[in-house]
């Protein structure tokens, strides 16, 4: 038996996720370009970039700059990615974006250090402190996010106890403050999760905090990405990130072939909410021409389905070519 949400609200990470994974960086002006054309469609929250070393990720150098060029939509809340103090201080010129401030926890050392230069257990013992710093610097964190929550390919796999411990320190955090929990998401950073372990771990956190909010941030990288949110809408899953045209993944994740590590699809993920009955709020059909911009922007076939086949929109409505076919756009 489903128990599938009335709304999914998608948080939309292609113009940081997808555009960190590319070997060059493209033009300001087109990354601007696509955030605008997204930021017509409904989404409610887009991840412009990240404030990270430029020397590790050149492709988010001038984050900052885009951030100021793009056209801001009220109805839509803009966001930055940050793992330490430089990047801190840095997203502090930014109020709007600040005030998303996240938490994060590591399970394996090898990812950590990758991508932190710390240990999984300095990186949790550092939360509490970050907490602390949010709330005097008058931000309240939105998200806790547990990373490689299924397995990592750099430390292998990652019991669920370790999930779960790792998600009741952060608990425990905010109720010793008796602060509201924020939305607790399940990250399975490279794409080790299959839908019955979706279901486990979302009931495992579920056990420990049923008053707070799940969500999801999945990647498809071996071909499940769709199948595991489908798993999570039928446990009730509200919140999910997202990839444009399914750009996206981790650059120091270790997997062979980087444009093999993308994220779900955010337009397939919206066309599978719609076809079960879950609103949205987002224009499928302007979603998908943003898509097909993030495809002309990259210059490659990217991994999204709808975007290449066309929503049943036309077909639904019976529009028929001269041909006598029904003509998609």
């Amino acid at each position: 038996m489903s128990d599938f949400p009335k709304f999914v609200e998608f948080h939309e990470e292609g113009v940081r996720e997808g555009f960190q994974m590319e070997p060059v960086t493209y033009p300001r002006e087109q990354r601007a370009a696509l955030i605008n054309a997204l930021s017509e469609t409904g989404l409610r929250q887009i991840q412009v970039g990240s404030l990270v070393n430029p020397t590790k990720v050149p492709q988010m150098a001038d984050t900052l700059e885009l951030f100021a060029d793009i056209k801001k939509n009220p109805d839509v809340r803009y966001t930055l990615l940050w793992l330490n103090e430089s990047g801190y201080r840095r997203a502090r010129e930014v109020k709007e974006a600040f005030n998303h401030a996240p938490l994060m926890y590591y399970l394996t050392d090898a990812f950590a250090l990758r991508n932190n230069n710390r240990t999984a257990m300095e990186m949790r013992a550092e939360q509490e402190a970050w907490l602390d710093r949010y709330l005097a610097d008058g931000a309240f964190p939105q998200k806790v996010y547990v990373m490689t929550a299924w397995g990592c390919n750099l430390g292998g796999p990652v019991s669920e106890e370790t999930v779960v411990d790792a998600f009741r320190h952060a608990i425990g955090m905010f109720r010793d403050r008796k602060l509201p929990l924020p939305p607790l998401y399940l990250a399975d950073t490279m794409g080790w999760a299959s839908p019955e372990a979706v279901k486990r771990r979302i009931g495992a956190v579920r056990e420990l905090a049923p008053e707070a909010k799940i969500g999801l941030h999945l990647h498809d990288t071996r071909g499940l990405g769709g199948a595991n949110v489908y798993a999570a809408l039928s446990m009730g899953v509200s919140l999910l990130d997202g990839s444009v045209a399914g750009l996206g993944g981790c650059p120091f994740a270790g997997h062979k072939a980087r444009q093999t590590s993308g994220n779900i699809c955010t337009e397939d993920m919206v066309f599978m909410c719609h076809e079960l009955g879950i609103e949205t709020g987002i224009d499928l059909e302007k979603l998908i021409e943003a898509s097909r911009m993030a495809e002309d922007i990259i210059g490659r076939p990217l991994m999204g389905r709808v975007m290449h086949s066309g929503s049943l929109k036309a077909f639904r409505e019976g529009k028929k070519a001269d041909n006598g076919c029904v003509s998609v756009p």
